[in-house]
């Protein structure tokens, strides 16, 4: 399976983006699908994840009520709404798919190339 990350960009605070990850197929190991996020000198972290059976989202604390992941069943394509973005935001956001929700890198297969978000203040 491979991901093809895009959308990002700069943006002032305030502001808003939406990024894609379109995914070459969809498998029993790209069920699920998440987004993750990595600023310079800091970890990977959890951005937000869904469930493509069951639809179930699941957030990280400091993007809950701002940020959307929702799916295109027919493009194969996960997307990212960031609204209200912060310059804590800034970030290169990548997708990943595997085979169950996560909240944890390790536990996805498959990783997009990154987009990087800039928010200026």
């Amino acid at each position: 399976v491979q991901l093809q990350a895009s959308g990002g960009g700069l943006v002032q605070a305030g502001g808003s983006l939406k990024l894609s990850c379109a995914a070459s197929r969809r498998t029993l190991s790209s069920t699920a699908r998440g987004w993750f996020r990595q600023a310079p000198g800091k970890d990977r972290e959890f951005v937000a994840a869904i469930s493509w059976s069951s639809s179930s989202t699941y957030y990280a604390d400091s993007v809950k009520d701002r940020f959307t992941i929702s799916t295109d069943n027919a493009k194969n394509t996960v997307y990212l709404q960031m609204n209200s973005l912060k310059p804590e935001d800034t970030a290169v956001y990548y997708c990943a798919a595997g085979s169950s929700v996560s909240r944890v890198a390790p536990s996805y297969d498959y990783w997009g190339q990154g987009t990087l978000v800039t928010v200026s203040s």
